[in-house]
């Protein structure tokens, strides 16, 4: 890998969903709800965390291996912003926009995985 982290544009998406959750969760209706709130804020700093520590070995297995980590992050945050939605914390239209970019990530992730794939060298 010749690029650092910070120029992958996946990363940049996940820098832009972390902002989206961290301003739901800033709302009143999340005040009381530390747990929820942690576990959420987790999972999308770990988008992030993944690609950067999965670039800094240089070595497309292990970067692949990190990709697949922050890909499972992405459904997290999905599944926890379906769950801020069932019992009425967020409306669909609130979680619209979070929903839409963890799906564009896990594709690009996707995408990302299958390109490195083929430049490993058996």
């Amino acid at each position: 890998m010749t690029k650092s982290f910070e120029e992958f544009d996946v990363y940049k998406k996940g820098i832009v969903s972390a902002k989206l959750i961290f301003e739901l969760l800033n709302t009143k209706i999340f005040e009381k709800e530390f747990g929820f709130k942690d576990q959420i804020k987790r999972a999308v700093i770990s988008i992030t965390n993944n690609i950067a520590e999965g670039s800094e070995y240089n070595n497309n297995k292990q970067l692949i291996r990190y990709l697949k980590i922050s890909k499972g992050s992405c459904a997290e945050v999905r599944s926890m912003l379906i769950l801020s939605r069932e019992p009425g914390f967020c409306s669909q239209t609130e979680i619209e926009e979070s929903y839409k970019i963890s799906i564009e990530i896990s594709q690009n992730l996707s995408n990302f995985i299958k390109y490195l794939s083929t430049k490993i060298k058996d």
